[in-house]
């Protein structure tokens, strides 16, 4: 199916164990990264979708076993927002909207939002964080799940932003719940083009150890190791990274026209 060389293989893998160590200390799974990484050896679109959502809920497992078990998980913080986002994820992927547009957009608000936060990261957790109204949290959810659908992001890279700006969980709660959120939709993303998995290269036999090793460094960075700020700064550059990705795509899609 994909006839790289061997040095090609083993570079993507570490892209791979760099992207999950990144994504993964603040509770993201790398999807996007991983994306990226294969994008730039250029590997097939129609492989690299299902061989990013397999790597993705293989790090996004280990992030909610840990987090989860490290106290740092809250089902009144995450339920509203999952059952919403998991339909309208469906919505998203068949729409046909100007993508560049939806792209810069989001993009953009990325990119306000890691600002934020890096500035915001010397704060902390000083006030007592307040769950989200249920109402309110089913409409940012199912905002999520379309935004997720309409650009192929995963919608942790959303909610994260979400939840601190909103002081409605503590930073690394906020970790645990959005991996799990993760976990849910990229399942259910899976399974909603299961023919896919057919596609994935047999290569995923070096990338799946590559992910998951970052994955397990990068969870006890998050969980146990970083404080508090340190989560937020790096919150903030996986936001910078997510955020100039979109933007770079919305630009090459308009080049391309």
């Amino acid at each position: 199916m994909m006839n790289s060389p061997a040095t090609i293989v083993l570079l993507i893998a570490a892209l791979i164990f760099f992207v999950a160590l990144l994504y993964s200390t603040v509770g993201h799974a790398g999807a996007s990264g991983y994306l990226a990484a294969m994008a730039l050896f250029g590997i097939s679109p129609l492989v690299m979708k299902p061989t990013a959502l397999v790597l993705n809920i293989l790090v996004a497992v280990i992030g909610t076993i840990r987090f989860y078990r490290a106290g740092f998980f809250s089902w009144r913080v995450f339920w509203p927002f999952v059952i919403a986002s998991i339909p309208a994820s469906f919505i998203g992927g068949s729409l046909t909207l100007p993508v560049p547009i939806y792209k810069s957009i989001v993009g953009v608000v990325l990119l306000y939002s890691a600002v934020r936060l890096f500035y915001s990261a010397n704060r902390g957790d000083k006030t007592e964080a307040t769950p989200p109204p249920i109402f309110l949290a089913l409409i940012i959810g199912a905002a999520i799940g379309l935004l997720s659908g309409l650009t192929g992001v995963g919608g942790g890279i959303f909610l994260s932003p979400v939840l601190l700006l909103m002081n409605w969980a503590k930073t690394k709660e906020t970790s645990g719940v959005a991996v799990a959120f993760i976990l849910v939709n990229s399942i259910a993303g899976l399974l909603g083009h299961v023919s896919s998995v057919a596609l994935v290269p047999f290569q995923i036999f070096y990338w799946a150890p590559a992910a998951i090793i970052g994955g397990w460094i990068g969870t006890i960075l998050g969980t146990r190791v970083l404080p508090i700020a340190g989560i937020r700064r790096w919150l903030s550059i996986v936001l910078v990274v997510a955020g100039g990705k979109l933007l770079w795509e919305a630009v090459a899609i308009l080049l391309h026209r």
